[in-house]
């Protein structure tokens, strides 16, 4: 999978946050290789300046070990470790909340979600990296979902639509496509 992207400094940190969201980073020379792996070659002094001007710090994760983390969107800003499989998880209560109805042709799904919802729950999908997932548009109660196989969207409206009507203790394992 390429990945494209643009050597902003808004591309950057948003995949500075990506990143730490994703997997422990215990280092600055770690994220550097990261972010290198993605075509974004930046100094330690660049690095560290985007790093505080996310508000990113060291925490201790599970192991004891100090990684960095961001702080999380909407009320509680607290810098959390990232937890295995949470981004999915996550899309599941979403998609159980928010997901109406799940409609495909070829490469294309089309997401309907309640007026106001739909930037919402793209960016839920969008956070969970699905693999199989190109990238969302989404409008005020309508997400496109572009696939990357040319004949994938029918297998991914399912997905969505079993995630909205999956028992909870499935969820928890976090399925993905």
């Amino acid at each position: 999978m390429t990945v494209s992207i643009p050597a902003t400094k808004a591309a950057r940190h948003r995949r500075i946050v990506e990143l730490l969201g994703r997997a422990p980073v215990r280092s600055q020379s770690e994220l550097a290789r990261l972010l290198g792996d993605d075509g974004l070659a930046v100094t330690q002094a660049t690095l560290s300046r985007d790093l505080e001007e996310l508000g990113a710090v060291r925490i201790r994760d599970a192991d004891g070990s100090l990684v960095y983390a961001v702080p999380g969107e909407g009320g509680d800003r607290t810098p959390r470790v990232p937890e295995p499989g949470a981004p999915q998880a996550k899309l599941a209560r979403i998609a159980e909340e928010l997901l109406v109805s799940a409609e495909a042709s070829a490469n294309l799904v089309v997401l309907r979600t309640p007026p106001g919802a739909a930037q919402f729950f793209a960016s839920a999908v969008d956070q969970a990296a699905l693999p199989d997932l190109l990238g969302t548009i989404a409008g005020d109660d309508t997400v496109l979902v572009i696939t990357r196989d040319p004949n994938g969207g029918a297998a991914v409206a399912a997905y969505f639509l079993s995630l909205a009507t999956a028992p909870a203790d499935s969820k928890r394992q976090g399925a993905k496509t």
